[in-house]
């Protein structure tokens, strides 16, 4: 059981797993990514998609990411609770995702809503909401990238 309240190390490792996530998609380092979910993870991105499995969620992020040109995923703004036992975070989300030729893009922006537990192998979020906030599409890029 959880107590009401995380030690430092706990609450940077939640903060690095979070920034794993993003980090494991723009790099495309899909095995890195997988390390952010437990098995049996449920997570909801809304108009998105929905998922109720790591190896789900992971396959759809690895065959979309395929085509996309550079992608930026910004985690700020990390809340970290704990209530009744159950750890949560909230973080904030700024993504650009550029298509192939990196000219044109989608700009995303939203809040990721996360229950997370402890393991063997460290933190892992076992439910996941994204909510959207703004979206905005064809976005440019630089020609000088």
């Amino acid at each position: 059981m959880i107590a009401d309240d995380l030690s430092r190390d706990d609450r940077q490792d939640i903060a690095d797993l979070l920034v794993r996530y993003a980090t494991g998609i723009d790099r495309r380092e899909w095995t890195l990514f997988r390390t952010c979910f437990t098995e049996d993870c449920e997570a909801d991105y809304g108009s998105i998609g929905v998922w109720r499995d790591a190896a789900a969620i992971c396959e759809w992020m690895e065959r979309v990411h395929a085509a996309c040109g550079h992608t930026m995923h910004m985690i700020s703004n990390q809340v970290v609770s704990v209530n009744d036992g159950v750890v949560t975070a909230r973080s904030y989300v700024d993504s650009i995702v550029m298509g192939p030729d990196n000219l044109r893009g989608v700009r995303a922006t939203g809040y990721y809503d996360d229950d997370l537990v402890h393991g063997a192998d460290g933190w892992r979020i076992a439910r996941r909401r994204f909510t959207m906030v703004t979206i905005q599409h064809d976005i440019q890029g630089s020609p000088d990238r």
